[in-house]
């Protein structure tokens, strides 16, 4: 479904995202971990097509080099971002944009989102209620691949359930590869990603189905093992 190979993604002309390889199947969840600053978000954003992120190396697309489409073409043949920090846009109603995009029946009264619907995009809602409402439009736009950037920060408990639980239903289930960013290991107990992939200094240095071994490894010394990792990757 999704395939970069060599990406580099550059912003003011430096290079944020290093020579990146990734390949994620229909219906494949993949998590991609690291510590902040490590080029996590930039690469989403790279893939989606978001101005000021300009790359070199390809970004394929069901076998089509999509790398020089914009964000709106891009969209259209499938990849849908749900934003890290969503923006708030005055004079956009909330069942407005959804009517438009179509939304997806019961998603809204599932994570009790009735009280949105006439306000402006965004506009005084809480990270939780941001972030539930992004997975809304996503799961709406019908994707091929979905991209959740953190979609999980600011949730509690009981609302991390229901998003999780709407991830493997709606996305997953339904043959939508997701790429999903995330620095919960909650998360990656619950949601059990088919690989997860470790990113340091813009670069991805481990990729491994044993998401067990390798949260547990990270839990127990931090992201400095992955760093003697990407150091002997180096050499």
């Amino acid at each position: 479904m999704l395939r970069v190979k060599d990406l580099d993604v550059y912003i003011n002309n430096k290079r944020i995202v290093k020579g990146v390889n990734l390949e994620i199947k229909k219906g494949e969840l993949h998590v991609l971990i690291g510590p902040n600053a490590s080029g996590k978000s930039s690469l989403c954003y790279a893939i989606m097509g978001l101005p000021g992120y300009k790359t070199k190396g390809k970004i394929i697309l069901n076998r089509e080099n999509v790398s020089k489409k914009s964000i709106v073409e891009r969209a259209k043949k499938g990849i849908a971002l749900a934003f890290q920090h969503p923006p708030s846009i005055k004079g956009v109603k909330v069942k407005r944009l959804l009517e438009e995009i179509g939304v997806e029946e019961g998603l809204i009264k599932e994570l009790g989102l009735e009280r949105l619907l006439d306000r402006d995009l965004n506009k005084g809602f809480s990270g939780g209620e941001k972030k539930m409402l992004e997975l809304v439009q996503v799961v709406s736009q019908k994707p091929r691949i979905a991209i959740l950037d953190e979609i999980d920060s600011g949730i509690d408990i009981k609302r991390l359930e229901k998003i999780i639980k709407i991830v493997r239903e709606r996305l997953i289930d339904r043959g939508i590869g997701v790429l999903m960013v995330t620095h919960n290991g909650e998360v990656i107990n619950k949601i059990k990603p088919d690989v997860v992939h470790i990113m340091l200094h813009g670069k991805i240095i481990c990729s491994s189905k044993d998401w067990r071994k390798v949260w547990s490894t990270i839990r127990r010394y931090g992201y400095e093992k992955c760093k003697e990792c990407e150091l002997r990757a180096d050499k």
